[in-house]
């Protein structure tokens, strides 16, 4: 088991005093610290068309702020100043190994809320300016210094500067301030503001961010999900009318029965359930196509007693719930009904990362879930 980057706070402790209540400092949470990703290789990553990256500079002397969205070139990192710049690169887990192992420090966290690593790189004095997210996020230094800035409660009514292309807050007021060294971590909850500024040059960070789907996009999702299941036949019905003295009336009996229409889908747990678990496993990225090669059961097998592993797609997410004597395996918003025989597997490829072990492609039931991930690209093979 993993050691829980909270320093000497427990997990217990931690999530009742902190999360989502109060940002918290805590130093040297992961000594030792080893980058993800090179600097050079971070730059790498951004000049790829599929990967999403920005590049924020300011112009110290006026106070204004560019933003340019990759993909880059060499010529633009050959460019660059040696100070107030920085890069950032979403997903670095998605296409880096190394940055989902990272990412995996930080399931003490339920995974299917875990949105993905973004890594920052900054030149001296570089940052994003002061701003606040909707979500919860792990901020850890992996090289060099950054100053944090923290405030107080921000949200969209909050005053921004309306002459830059970046969403900085106009009247930013810190309450603390910090300086992380390589190895220290803050947490941030939701509409706390924050500011990071590099002290000195090569400061890399990386932002643990998690998946907080606004109440908005929840109800349209589900609405779509349950419309399109729905015939066109089952409709609107008032079979107890009683006459009115007004005929452009709305009763409060006909509000009833629409509100009646609502509450029979929300109230079906399994209906729930099953929609929230494909949505919150769904990709980051809608474009990612699976792969739907062919693989064979005996290849796989061979594979495994050779000393290869099954490895979960670093951009795959995996999630269940248990239903009865079944349980419901969501990947990448797909759903699989596994019976009680799959209960490890199916909690193993929630939890770990890789499967070493022929185990399960040996018993029964086993082997049509695991080429069904394979084909659809959610494992892989790996030596």
């Amino acid at each position: 088991m993993k050691t829980l980057p909270l320093g000497d706070l427990s997990l217990e402790t931690f999530l009742k005093d902190y999360w989502q209540k109060k940002p918290l400092l805590i130093r040297q949470a992961l000594p030792g610290i080893k980058a993800p990703i090179a600097a050079d290789e971070l730059a790498g990553l951004a000049c790829e068309e599929q990967v999403e990256s920005r590049l924020i500079m300011q112009d110290p002397m006026s106070d204004q702020w560019e933003l340019t969205h990759g993909p880059f070139t060499d010529e633009t990192f050959s460019a660059l100043s040696t100070a107030h710049w920085t890069l950032l690169v979403q997903a670095v887990d998605h296409w880096v190994p190394a940055a989902a192992e990272f990412l995996s420090q930080f399931y003490f966290i339920p995974s299917w809320r875990v949105d993905d690593l973004m890594i920052s790189y900054s030149g001296d004095k570089g940052g994003v300016g002061p701003h606040y997210d909707n979500y919860d996020v792990f901020l850890v230094q992996v090289s060099g210094r950054r100053q944090w800035e923290v405030g107080g409660i921000y949200d969209e009514t909050s005053p921004r500067r309306l002459d830059v292309p970046v969403k900085i807050l106009s009247e930013w007021k810190p309450e603390q301030r910090w300086i992380l060294e390589p190895g220290d971590l803050l947490y941030v909850p939701p509409l706390v503001g924050h500011n990071g500024i590099a002290v000195g040059e090569d400061c890399m960070t990386c932002s643990v961010g998690f998946r907080a789907p606004s109440h908005r996009d929840i109800l349209l999702d589900y609405s779509e999900s349950v419309g399109e299941e729905l015939s066109e036949e089952v409709r609107y019905a008032d079979p107890d009318l009683v006459p009115q003295a007004n005929p452009g009336q709305i009763t409060s009996d006909a509000v009833k029965k629409v509100q009646k229409v609502f509450t029979q889908y929300v109230e079906d747990d399994d209906r729930l359930a099953q929609w929230f678990g494909c949505y919150m496993t769904s990709p980051k990225y809608q474009d990612e196509e699976a792969t739907q090669e062919e693989y064979h059961l005996e290849d796989v097998r061979t594979h495994l007693a050779e000393g290869g592993k099954l490895v979960r797609n670093e951009g795959s997410r995996f999630a269940f719930h248990e239903h009865g004597k079944n349980l419901w395996l969501f990947v990448d918003g797909r759903q699989y009904t596994c019976r009680s025989l799959l209960t490890d597997l199916v909690k193993t490829l929630c939890a770990e990362r890789m499967i070493s072990s022929d185990q399960y492609v040996s018993s029964e039931g086993h082997d049509s879930l695991l080429l069904d991930l394979l084909s659809h690209g959610s494992l892989y093979l790996s030596d």
